[in-house]
């Protein structure tokens, strides 16, 4: 099984993330993924819940690329995110736990 690490914020997950080498952002440069996504594997999933508000739910992935890049996709929950992005993020992450 895959670790599981708890923070309290978002901000905080990606500072650990960064300090693990996940520093690349892919929220910039997601054409890469939805073009080739078996060329990426999602190893850290993190899920954050507002405490007030439903609409500030969201999700830091910690992604590596098959060559090697180790960075980090935001996702949003609200109705402005992107929806597409996080279904193959999940999709890559339930593949990830079958091999």
């Amino acid at each position: 099984m895959k670790p599981t690490y708890h923070y309290t914020t978002v901000l905080e997950a990606l500072n650990d993330l960064k300090e693990k080498g996940f520093d690349y952002d892919f929220n910039l440069y997601f054409e890469g993924i939805k073009s080739n996504p078996h060329d990426y594997t999602v190893e850290h999933v993190y899920r954050y819940e507002g405490d007030t508000d439903p609409d500030e739910e969201s999700v830091v992935y910690g992604i590596i690329s098959r060559s090697g890049k180790k960075g980090v996709f935001v996702a949003g929950f609200s109705a402005n995110s992107d929806n597409e992005a996080r279904l193959i993020l999940e999709k890559l992450y339930i593949e990830s736990y079958k091999e």
